[in-house]
């Protein structure tokens, strides 16, 4: 599995948000339909990693200038 990144807080914000409501639809049934809030977790999750990995290949190509 691959190495959570870190999150910004609105990311964080967002997550708990999504969890809380994932939580809420699983106390009411089990069969309730959580696609959509897993998808949106997902891309959050995803967008963090982009991020994180841009950041690292732009500090390196800011290092090989110096």
């Amino acid at each position: 599995m691959a190495k959570d990144p870190k999150y910004t807080a609105s990311e964080v914000t967002k997550l708990v948000w999504l969890t809380a409501r994932m939580a809420k639809r699983g106390i009411a049934s089990q069969t309730v339909y959580q696609g959509d809030l897993e998808r949106k977790f997902t891309r959050i999750v995803d967008g963090a990693r982009e991020r994180e990995a841009q950041a690292v290949k732009d500090s390196k190509s800011s290092k090989k200038r110096k």
